[in-house]
């Protein structure tokens, strides 16, 4: 499931090097951090929050066929 998130956000960003995703799991399902460049990270939450609000639907469709649940949180370096 990281693969599909990581290949999400490479596909948004210039600096593809940049791309930190921490993945952590606990009782209440997957947790995601992400990190990217801070001139990157306005593509990945897009304008009013559209884009970063896509990312978690699809990524929660994704987890729902695992029968999982998943959080995505976007952080600033």
């Amino acid at each position: 499931m990281k693969e599909i998130l990581e290949t999400i956000i490479k596909s948004l960003v210039e600096d593809e090097n940049a791309v930190i995703i921490t993945e952590k799991e606990d009782e209440k399902g997957l947790n995601f951090e992400v990190k990217v460049a801070n001139q990157d990270m306005g593509k990945v939450i897009g304008k009013q929050g559209r884009v970063a609000k896509s990312i978690r639907t699809v990524m929660k469709s994704v987890a729902g066929k695992e029968h999982k649940k998943v959080n995505i949180e976007f952080l600033e370096d």
